[in-house]
C-alpha cells in the first residue's frame, strides 16, 4: 500500500484549505488522547487536518476529489456510505500510515503497512447504529468492541466513544484496538513523534514522518535527482520530518526535515535548491514566481523548506504543468 509520505497529500490538503478562505484565523487541529491511544505507535506518517474549514468552499471540495490518494477516497466513500454525515459532525479527520506488528522494516516491502482513519467530532451514533439495524448490519465483536462493516469495499468502523471514530481494513482497525486496549504499543508511547507533535499540532494542517515516510517524501520532491549518488549518502542520514502550513493570511507552507549531521543537511539544502533552479529556468512566469516564494536553507542538520503566496497566486499555481508534476 502506498505510504502517505509524498507531497502529494501535502500539497491537496493545502489547497483544501487555501480554498475555504476562513475569514478567522487558523484553528488548531489537535488529536485528543483516545484518538492517540488508537494508533499504533509505529507510525510512518501522520497527517492531521481541520476538517471545518474543508467545508466552507464547493471549490476545495471539487479539488480534494481530484487530487486526493485512492487509498483516502475509499476510507471517505465508505464513511458516507454507511450514513455517516461527515460533512457536519465531523471537526478533525487524521490519517495514519502505520506497520503492522512484526512486519518487515525494509523500505521497499510496504505489504506490512496499513492506513488508518482517525475523525473526531459530534456523531450522532444512535443514528448509524439505527441505519445499520435496519440495514441489518451485523458487527463483529473484538472484546468489547463493535466493528461495523461499511459497504463492500472491505471497510470498517469503530466508535471509541460519542466523539472518536476509527476507520480502515480489518488489519487497521484490529491494530488501532490492539493499540488502544494496550495490548500493542500505541502512539503515545512514541517519544520521538511526542515530542516532535507539541511543535506543530498547533497549526490547522499538520504532519509528522518517520525515516522511512521522509525518505519517500523527500524522493517524490526531489525526483529525478534522487536518483544521484549523493542523494543515496543524503537519504541514508534522514531522520525523520514535519510540516505545517497556515492559511490566516495568504498560505504559508514550512517543512522541516531532520538530518544525522550538519553536511547532510546542507548537501540536501543544496540538491533541492539545484532542483529548484532547474524548475525555474523551464517554468510559466507564474512558477518562476513560485521558485521565487520558496526558501530553501540548512542550519545545525536541519533542512527547512518555506513558501508563501497570496490565496490568488496559489488558486493560479495549482493548474500549472510544475504543480502536475509535483503532486503526480
Amino acid at each position: 500500500m502506498k505510504i502517505l509520505g509524498n507531497f502529494q497529500y501535502a500539497m491537496s490538503l493545502a489547497v483544501l484549505a487555501t480554498l475555504a478562505m476562513v475569514p478567522t484565523g487558523a484553528r488548531a487541529a489537535q488529536l485528543s488522547g483516545d484518538a492517540r491511544s488508537s494508533v499504533p505507535r509505529d507510525v510512518q506518517q501522520i497527517i492531521v487536518v481541520d476538517y471545518r474549514q474543508m467545508q466552507n468552499s464547493p471549490a476545495a471540495m471539487q479539488l480534494k476529489d481530484r487530487v486526493l490518494p485512492p487509498e483516502l477516497k475509499h476510507l471517505e466513500t465508505a464513511l458516507r456510505n454507511s450514513g455517516m454525515q461527515v460533512d457536519q459532525d465531523a471537526d478533525t479527520l487524521a490519517f495514519a500510515s502505520f506497520r503492522l506488528p512484526g512486519s518487515s522494516t525494509n523500505e521497499n516491502d510496504s505489504t506490512g503497512s496499513r492506513i488508518l482513519g482517525v475523525a473526531q467530532g459530534q456523531f450522532n451514533t444512535q443514528a448509524v447504529l439505527a441505519k445499520f439495524a435496519k440495514d441489518k448490519v451485523k458487527p463483529k465483536m473484538l472484546r468489547n468492541n463493535a466493528i461495523y462493516p461499511m459497504g463492500s469495499g472491505g471497510m470498517s468502523v469503530v466508535f471509541l466513544n460519542q466523539t472518536t471514530m476509527v476507520f480502515g481494513d480489518k488489519d487497521a482497525i484490529k491494530a488501532a484496538l490492539d493499540a488502544r486496549d494496550g495490548l500493542q504499543p500505541n502512539f503515545l508511547q512514541n517519544s520521538d513523534m511526542m515530542s516532535e507533535m507539541s511543535a506543530v499540532d498547533s497549526q490547522a494542517v499538520w504532519s509528522l514522518l518517520d525515516q522511512k515516510g521522509t525518505q519517500t517524501m523527500m524522493k517524490s520532491v526531489l525526483g529525478q535527482a534522487s536518483g544521484l549518488a549523493d542523494y543515496d549518502t543524503v537519504k541514508n542520514r534522514m531522520k525523520d520530518a514535519s510540516y505545517t502550513m497556515d492559511f490566516s493570511n495568504g498560505v504559508r507552507f514550512n517543512m522541516t526535515v531532520n538530518m544525522s549531521d550538519t553536511v547532510t543537511a546542507a548537501m540536501a539544502a543544496t540538491l533541492m535548491q539545484g532542483i529548484a533552479l532547474m524548475k525555474k529556468a523551464s517554468g510559466s512566469p507564474l512558477e518562476k514566481t513560485a521558485v521565487d516564494d520558496t526558501t530553501i536553507n540548512s542550519n545545525s542538520g536541519v533542512l527547512t523548506v518555506s513558501y508563501s503566496s497570496s490565496d490568488s497566486q496559489f488558486a493560479g499555481l495549482l493548474t500549472s504543468p510544475l504543480f502536475q508534476q509535483v503532486v503526480k
